[in-house]
């Protein structure tokens, strides 16, 4: 019997050893986020334009950003400040590129607005904030951002 014990106490070592040594080898799948706000202007009558500016906060420092991007589907003119994080970095130029999303949505004056965008870099925007003027449209993809 106390053979018994002491290959049980053995055995379950030799595991515990195991998982720990497999888990040290395995990458991390921690996801490394950063906060985003943005100040963006769209106008239009069926094909709309947009333009702004942002900010990146990435590890403590701040990356300014540059908003530009074409949309199909839009009706007036607003002002929209959106904040939010950005998932999936790998390092701040990573949110950099065309992003793209679904979802038709109208807003008027105070209006919400919800998104969720991704780019080529596999970073998603998740983003909301309030608008301010009348803009009707398709959805928010074709947003181009750049670091400044």
């Amino acid at each position: 019997m106390l053979g018994f014990k002491r290959a049980m106490r053995m055995a379950a070592v030799a595991v515990s050893l195991a998982i720990m040594l497999l888990g040290a080898a395995t990458s991390s799948q921690a996801q490394t986020v950063g906060h985003v706000r943005l100040h963006i202007v769209k106008a239009g009558f069926i094909i709309g334009v947009g333009g702004g500016s942002g900010v990146l906060i990435f590890h403590g420092h701040r990356y300014p950003l540059a908003v530009s991007g074409l949309g199909i589907g839009s009706l007036g003119i607003a002002a929209v400040d959106l904040v939010g994080t950005a998932s999936n970095l790998t390092s701040p130029g990573a949110i950099a590129g065309t992003y793209a999303g679904a979802g038709a949505g109208g807003s008027f004056v105070g209006g919400g607005q919800v998104a969720t965008l991704q780019n080529g870099n596999g970073v998603v925007l998740q983003l909301r904030g309030v608008q301010a003027g009348f803009q009707i449209s398709l959805g928010l993809g074709g947003m181009t951002l750049s670091l400044r």
